[in-house]
């Protein structure tokens, strides 16, 4: 069976690489995998890499306006007729709304991902609803989209993957302390995501000032970049970097931007922070789960799914208290036996209910139940 990939953005992120994750998978349960894609950057590198054909769909100009609805939607039905695909996967809640009345007037059968809480218009609710189903990342991301409309026997739970192989415990290496000039000893606290607000870290700055000289030996790692134009974002970057700085902790603080080797960075960290004010399921916290490394995150979303409290995996803290935080971190960073533990704990969370084989097959299976749906053949096109 062929399956068309619609995606909005060039970029490659949480809900790219989930996706992507899943692609050998499939391959082996015999989908044919084509991407309506942007045709540069780092997404359309990744899917040459593994093969993927590209079907170049321009969400935005080269102004980076945005066409309307119904010019997007014109030419999305040319290409999907084009691709000859027998199911369409929308990976995100924009492109579902995009693509739901364009797949149902086609018609063809298709999902779309909900990777996203966020509030929608009346218009938006029933685009979305035309698609044969959605698949929801989280119980928290599925139950706040139902509340607005949603229809509730098409959102299903899909949780993310992760590949155990390529994301698992090892000793750091020290590459990271030797790239950044610092003595082994020093102890590396980390934040893995993009620079924007809603990732809160002006929260871990406000935790690592309120600690003072407290931890001498603890350098901060902040690993990601603003991709936002958005004078919000620019200010939002520009504030942490202030804090650390009016703490005196310019010199234990290193802005690594983009890092694409998370899988060798996770290690060198003794603990992860992840302060998001809003995270559907966090997909650094899988990966950092499946390193088997200590995490501090905040009770937002499904965070609760990956940590639940009786795995004792993670130590959860509410949404922007940095005093409570900072008081997480000062208790792991001098308990490195705890920290081993919530280590060992979230290791086995990840292989219980996050292995990327268990959820490629769970795609594969709503793929044949969307495509039987239409009376689609699994080994045909369209």
């Amino acid at each position: 069976m062929r399956v068309a990939w619609l995606f909005e953005y060039p970029t490659l992120h949480g809900g790219e690489r989930s996706l992507l994750a899943t692609l050998p998978y499939l391959r082996a349960a015999g989908f044919e995998i084509v991407a309506l894609a942007p045709p540069a950057g780092a997404l359309a590198e990744r899917l040459a890499a593994e093969g993927v054909p590209l079907i170049a769909l321009e969400i935005t100009d080269l102004d980076g306006r945005r066409p309307s609805q119904l010019h997007l939607r014109a030419r999305l039905s040319e290409l999907l007729a084009a691709s000859q695909a027998a199911l369409l996967h929308a990976n995100s809640l924009a492109m579902g709304r995009l693509s739901g009345p364009v797949a149902a007037e086609l018609p063809l059968p298709s999902i779309s991902h909900l990777r996203d809480i966020i509030k929608l218009s009346a218009a938006a609710v029933a685009d979305l609803n035309r698609h044969d189903r959605l698949l929801a990342v989280s119980e928290a991301t599925r139950d706040f989209h139902i509340r607005q409309g949603l229809a509730a026997e098409k959102t299903h739970v899909l949780y993310n993957g992760v590949d155990l192989q390529q994301f698992h415990p090892r000793r750091a290496s020290g590459w990271l302390h030797e790239r950044l000039g610092l003595p082994r000893e020093a102890m590396l606290v980390g934040s893995i995501g993009q620079l924007v607000l809603r990732k809160g870290h002006d929260v871990v700055a406000h935790a690592a000032a309120s600690l003072g000289g407290q931890l001498p030996h603890v350098h901060w790692i902040i690993a990601g970049s603003r991709h936002s134009q958005k004078d919000e974002a620019i200010e939002h970057e520009t504030a942490v970097r202030a804090t650390f700085a009016a703490a005196g902790l310019a010199d234990r603080v290193h802005f690594l931007g983009t890092v694409e080797n998370v899988d060798e960075l996770l290690p060198e960290l003794a603990v992860l922070i992840h302060p998001s004010r809003q995270e559907p399921l966090g997909r650094v916290l899988l990966e950092a789960a499946s390193s088997g490394v200590a995490c501090i995150a905040t009770d937002a979303g499904g965070t609760c799914e990956i940590f639940p409290p009786a795995a004792g995996a993670a130590r959860l803290v509410p949404v922007g208290d940095s005093a409570a935080l900072a008081a997480a971190i000062a208790e792991l960073a001098q308990n490195p036996q705890e920290r081993a533990k919530l280590g060992r704990a979230a290791r086995r969370q990840a292989e219980t209910v996050f292995d990327i084989r268990k959820s490629a097959a769970e795609l594969a299976v709503h793929y044949r139940q969307i495509a039987g749906l239409r009376g689609h053949s699994a080994g045909g096109r369209a």
